[in-house]
């Protein structure tokens, strides 16, 4: 194929002109984000089985010919591992692509494993050894070496190659409808935007707390990412997951217990002191039942864990008739879930309710049998 180096307007109009006209686009970018919170696009990797384009929008200021064919419903994008290309499509235009098509998340349903990469994926599917040495390049730098334009051109050299092979397979087993809810989250801009009122769900260490203790972490959590957000600055470098918790569990009341924190410095103190004061006594005033809670988990009794191990069973039997790996199924925890009522869950939707989820409510619901029969295992549906 050949690649393109694009780093003027009008190479990027005439490319496009010709992308157009494609079914489907192998799609990839290359970003920094170490010191900034939102993402910066450092390249864009487009090919459509033909022609590999390497956009530079370091050179380029109107990319708008570059979206109007990414955010064409009627063409494909194939993508490995969407999620992060895709927040960077939200963040530059507040929406996101449409007709995506993850590899990843294909892969799963295909056996290769939950969460491949894609050099494995290449490996397994094409049996192609890719270059891995410029994992940790600066895609910002200028001029970019040859080393990195052919590594950045082959992230969808062969992506081209991957969709269509997956497609056929999708195909073959009647599969090819299962992935549409996956690739509609992706699609989803509420799976990209920001969410400082839960973001403090995913704080390091928040199981400790209770009551007002949560209520504190969720009122700091969400004033560090608006913070964040307005300073596009890494939430951590604000203020990190253990400042968090510390002031959590030990509530300052004083500007000068706050000085005494370590992770707060006196400048950051002299803007924000007062505001995070404020925010920690709403916290320890809200009442209980206003209060944040964590997903309560019961433990099982002996009855129901013997009833886990026997949908654990059924998981099994489904990925070994599937060719999948029961972990791309559902997990363990997931199953003790669902023994205590839960039914919002992965397992219970899309391709993977039609493997598993449907024939293990059957099952709890005494409609299927697990029986053992001449040597084997056997799930009556």
């Amino acid at each position: 194929m050949h690649v393109h180096f694009i780093d003027n307007q009008k190479s990027l109009t005439e490319i496009c002109l010709q992308f157009a006209q494609s079914d489907f686009l192998a799609l990839d970018t290359e970003f920094v984000r170490q010191t900034t919170y939102y993402p910066i696009l450092a390249l864009v990797q487009v090919c459509d089985g033909e022609q590999i384009a390497i956009i530079d929008p370091v050179a380029i200021n109107d990319l708008s010919p570059l979206m109007t064919v990414l955010y064409n419903k009627n063409i494909t994008k194939a993508i490995h591992s969407a999620r992060q290309d895709m927040e960077i499509f939200y963040y530059l235009n507040e929406s996101v692509p449409e007709a995506l098509f993850d590899t990843q998340v294909c892969a799963a349903l295909l056996g290769y494993g939950e969460q491949i990469g894609y050099a494995a994926l290449v490996k397994q599917l094409l049996n192609v050894d890719l270059d891995k040495s410029q994992t940790r390049t600066d895609w910002l730098k200028r001029p970019l070496t040859q080393k990195q334009i052919d590594y950045a051109a082959d992230d969808v050299r062969y992506l081209a190659k991957l969709y269509p092979l997956q497609k056929k397979k999708l195909q073959e087993l009647g599969r090819q409808n299962w992935l549409e809810n996956d690739f509609q989250f992706l699609s989803n801009n509420s799976t990209y935007a920001p969410s400082p009122d839960t973001i403090w769900k995913k704080t390091k260490g928040l199981n400790k707390l209770k009551k007002q203790k949560l209520a504190i972490l969720k009122n700091l959590a969400s004033f560090r990412e608006e913070l964040a957000i307005k300073q596009n600055r890494p939430r951590r470098r604000v203020i990190t997951d253990d400042v968090l918790i510390s002031l959590s569990i030990n509530p300052a009341s004083t500007l000068s217990e706050l000085k005494e924190c370590k992770g707060l410095t006196h400048k950051f103190l002299g803007y924000n002191g007062e505001k995070i004061l404020s925010l920690i006594q709403e916290g320890l005033d809200t009442p209980d039942e206003d209060c944040p809670k964590l997903p309560a988990y019961e433990k099982l009794s002996q009855n129901e864990e013997a009833l886990a191990d026997c949908l654990m069973a059924i998981v099994h039997l489904s990925a070994n008739n599937n060719n999948i790996s029961p972990r791309c199924l559902c997990s363990r925890k997931e199953l003790d879930s669902l023994i205590k009522g839960q039914r919002e869950m992965a397992m219970l939707s899309g391709w993977r309710n039609e493997l598993i989820g449907k024939h293990l409510l059957k099952f709890l619901s005494g409609n299927a049998q697990l029986s053992y029969i001449s040597g084997e295992l056997i799930f009556n549906n």
